[in-house]
């Protein structure tokens, strides 16, 4: 999805201000090659690491992969921060689950960043050009639940205003605080956090400027799905 990074209410207001190929971020309601070099000093919990730049959004085709609601899915998130996991939820998202494994099994995340950071809201992250524009080059939809709430640990695909209800690209980002509780259920569920909460509030704590852009480089290093 080429999305800016709509700031969802803020973008709705939000995603207006920012998530890319076509996922929109969040927005806060009114009413998401090289291995950086690390050195050895830690900054608020995290290494301190060179910022990977943009990197080109490869061509892929659309996946018609989908979970199987009958095994356990888990992806592990390794960041500059540390280690994340997220089950994702195969009985409930499985078309939304097969393309994060699907882009998983391609090496996608390597390297890219959580190009945005919201306090009380969201870590927002898996964009190629990491400014909130870019993804695989394709759209897949999924119905979320109707009755989805984006409760913090949640999980969740980023789109624009624009985009269709449920569509998704590579964007996802991770529900941190109760700014994200007013959100209208269409963005695409992925999953939960279940390890590692610690680290996605630390990488929610990152400094970061009106637009959400961390003012240090916090690196997705990799992502990994055991399957169970």
């Amino acid at each position: 999805m080429s999305r800016p990074v709509p700031a969802v209410l803020a973008c709705l207001a939000l995603l207006a201000a920012g998530c890319g190929n076509n996922e929109d971020k969040p927005a806060k309601p009114a009413k998401p090659t090289k291995t950086p070099a690390a050195a050895a000093t830690r900054q608020g919990g995290c290494r301190k690491v060179a910022d990977p730049g943009p990197k080109k959004e490869p061509k892929l085709s659309k996946p018609s992969t989908r979970l199987n609601p009958k095994k356990t899915y888990v992806a592990t998130v390794a960041t500059s921060c540390g280690d994340f996991q997220i089950t994702l939820d195969a009985k409930r998202a499985p078309k939304t689950g097969g393309n994060f494994k699907y882009l998983v099994s391609k090496h996608f995340f390597d390297h890219l960043t959580f190009h945005r950071i919201v306090p009380d809201f969201v870590i927002q992250g898996g964009d190629p050009s990491g400014n909130g524009t870019g993804g695989p080059g394709y759209t897949v939809v999924e119905a979320p639940p109707k009755d989805l709430t984006y409760d913090v640990g949640v999980v969740a695909m980023a789109k624009t205003q624009t985009d269709p209800s449920g569509a998704s690209g590579s964007q996802f980002f991770v529900v941190t605080g109760s700014g994200a509780a007013g959100l209208d259920p269409v963005y695409a569920l992925l999953g939960k956090v279940t390890e590692g909460m610690d680290v996605v509030k630390t990488i929610g704590a990152v400094q970061a400027d009106q637009q959400g852009t961390p003012a240090t480089p916090i690196v997705i290093e990799s992502i990994r799905i055991k399957t169970s």
